[in-house]
């Protein structure tokens, strides 16, 4: 099946749909990307914070070598993190964050990522010098695109004060519940693709497992599994899963997604989100569901609700 794609900038296209590796431990990355592989996807995003990078590169490497495929027909993301004290991880200035991604490389395998991001707005202080960083990797030729992760306008337009290229990319919590109108409005008048990721928040299921802690209450999650879940009667309408609404409707607003699962058939699913279409009503229905922001996320930045 061939996957939509959004194009980053001249040169780069994100396709539409990737497999998300958050919460996959090292030693079982490379097993569930290859299995994802096999299915048909061909975004992998990954993060140094994600620290399963070894894994994930050992199975792009293992699918390159097989000779049937090019790295180009491969799009990989990966992520700065930026440091944090509060966390006891100091906070990288414009030299570590040239030396993060070369270490990031060095963990794939690979001589360029398709799209680097800077985490979060983690680091007030040398916030535009990691961006600063960024742009001379791209000059360099490891980044193809770059972009940011859980920033708002206020951090954007920190970059814009700075003089700098603005990012071509801005990864943040979007679901029926977590919209960010106003945000969105801004990323699309700037250019800046915004990436969904937690698409699947309002599922009872979403981050179920043993040590896969959310921000949902007890309610959101008892409202998950009501058997008149609005959710539950658009897929028995369209003779999909759940999941594939939550992930149809981030496409069908124009978001890539990446939706994570190790188990084959899930994959399968997430990744077949292009042979139905929500109808107007039911979108116009989800638009009425936005509860404001989100539960994946929190920086406790100032400039965080700006």
């Amino acid at each position: 099946m061939t996957v939509p794609t959004t194009k980053l900038n001249a040169e780069v296209e994100m396709p539409m749909v990737g497999f998300g590796t958050y919460l996959i431990p090292n030693e079982e990355a490379a097993d569930a990307v290859s299995a994802a592989l096999k299915v048909g996807y061909r975004h992998i995003d990954t993060a140094e914070g994600y620290q399963n990078e070894e894994g994930v590169g050992a199975a792009v490497r293992s699918f390159l070598g097989d000779g049937a495929h090019r790295r180009e027909d491969l799009f990989i993301t990966t992520k700065l993190f930026p440091g944090n004290p509060d966390w006891g991880i100091p906070v990288k200035g414009y030299d570590e964050t040239l030396e993060s991604l070369g270490m990031s490389l060095e963990r794939l395998g690979l001589d360029y990522v398709d799209l680097y991001l800077i985490h979060a707005p983690l680091a007030p202080d040398e916030r535009i010098n990691q961006w600063r960083a960024l742009v001379e990797l791209k000059r360099q030729g490891k980044a193809k695109a770059i972009g940011v992760s859980n920033y708002s306008r206020a951090h954007i337009e920190e970059i814009r004060g700075a003089d700098l290229p603005l990012p071509e990319a801005n990864q943040i919590e979007l679901h029926p519940w977590s919209q960010k109108p106003e945000l969105i409005a801004y990323l699309r008048q700037q250019a800046i693709q915004p990436i969904a990721y937690s698409s699947l928040v309002p599922l009872s299921t979403w981050r179920a497992a043993e040590g896969h802690d959310s921000g949902k209450s007890t309610e959101m999650v008892e409202e998950g599994k009501m058997e008149d879940s609005p959710f539950k009667a658009m897929a028995s309408k369209y003779g999909v899963t759940e999941a594939q609404v939550l992930l149809r409707w981030a496409v069908q607003s124009g978001y890539p997604v990446l939706p994570k699962s190790t188990k084959q058939e899930r994959m399968m699913q997430n990744f077949e989100l292009f042979s139905f279409e929500i109808d107007d009503a039911d979108m116009k229905a989800i638009q009425g569901m936005d509860r404001g922001d989100g539960v994946a996320w929190s920086s406790g930045d100032p400039l965080r609700t700006s």
